[in-house]
């Protein structure tokens, strides 16, 4: 089978097409031949191996060359333990261990993944998992965002923020949006009551506050980030800095005595309830995967390269095999 490896940490330039065996899989998994695999952020950490936990499967270099988690395809073949699909079954999810998608073929216990809606294309569905239940976390089981509250969503031009943007709206929340000032009309389309460009603005010194701060990009210390909430709000650490998660583990139950705000690490493990939840709301046309571009598996350097330098405007998605039937 083809797919995309790399060998050591660092640039998209390291990514190469290479042919590999095409995987078995044992009893208890199923094989996949992929259709479509979208890009997240956890694949550019896991490229560059940064931060540092982004190097658990290897220290010194990668321990699975082939990124890429967010697969929608077709099951090829089932082993004999694993009675929940059959070959043909047009399914969805992420891959365990966030790895193994850029490729025509994967291996997974089928555990986090679910049979694709019919309404939906390989590619929608290929946009949803990751980005999908992170939002549906922050913003509605763990956020419990009620109407009228202030919103903030930092990093909301982004796959996961184009999102939570929706979610929030949904729930009659004031949104406000931060990125750079290329996604301003990308975010207003979406519903964003309010636009800030972080490049000219540092919204934890603006005097507003906060009932929820969803930060996909954090960078700054805990301490600007209680200032922007309101009393009783919530800030959820998604991604960013391992310096602010440090922080966040050492300061926040204290923050939490102190100032009565609450400054969490959003935890978000791979579950198939909450894929389920989100996909239902885009099934039913409430919340829409947005795919900005479309790269076939030979341009994944390219595609990187683009969601990397922070131009993607909600989804970037790998098209691997192109008839969606």
């Amino acid at each position: 089978m083809k797919a995309i490896v790399y060998e050591e940490y660092g640039s998209p330039d390291l990514l190469h097409l290479a042919e590999l065996a095409k995987p078995i899989p044992t009893d208890d998994q199923i094989l996949i031949k992929i259709h479509a695999v979208s890009i997240n952020g956890s694949d550019k950490e896991n490229l560059i191996g940064k931060p540092l936990y982004a190097r658990m499967g290897g220290l010194r270099r990668p321990g699975n060359p082939i990124l890429g988690s967010d697969i929608a395809g077709r099951v090829e073949a089932v082993g004999k333990n694993n009675t929940e699909f059959e070959p043909g079954d047009a399914v969805f999810g992420e891959i365990p261990g966030y790895r193994g998608g850029f490729a025509e073929y994967v291996c997974v216990d089928g555990k986090t993944m679910m049979r694709k809606p019919a309404g939906l294309t390989f590619e929608q569905a290929a946009a949803i998992p990751q980005a999908g239940v992170i939002s549906f976390q922050g913003i509605c089981d763990k956020g419990q965002v009620q109407p009228g509250q202030k919103v903030l969503i930092n990093g909301a031009g982004g796959s996961a923020g184009s999102f939570a943007i929706q979610l929030a709206k949904q729930r009659g929340a004031e949104v406000t949006g931060v990125d750079n000032a290329h996604k301003f009309d990308f975010m207003r389309s979406l519903g964003v009551d309010k636009v800030i460009d972080y490049t000219q603005e540092d919204f934890t010194r603006s005097g507003e506050q906060y009932d929820l701060i969803l930060d996909l990009i954090a960078h700054r210390s805990v301490f600007a980030y209680q200032r922007a909430l309101r009393p009783n709000g919530t800030y959820f650490f998604v991604g960013g800095s391992v310096g602010v998660l440090f922080q966040l583990v050492l300061l926040g139950s204290l923050m939490k005595k102190i100032a009565g705000k609450n400054i969490r690490l959003l935890a978000v493990p791979q579950n198939r309830k909450d894929l389920i939840s989100i996909t239902k709301l885009c099934e039913a046309g409430e919340v829409v995967p947005i795919i900005d571009r479309q790269f076939p598996l030979d341009e994944v350097p390219e595609a990187l390269r683009y969601v990397s330098e922070g131009q993607a405007k909600g989804k970037v998605v790998i098209t691997v095999k192109s008839d969606d039937v």
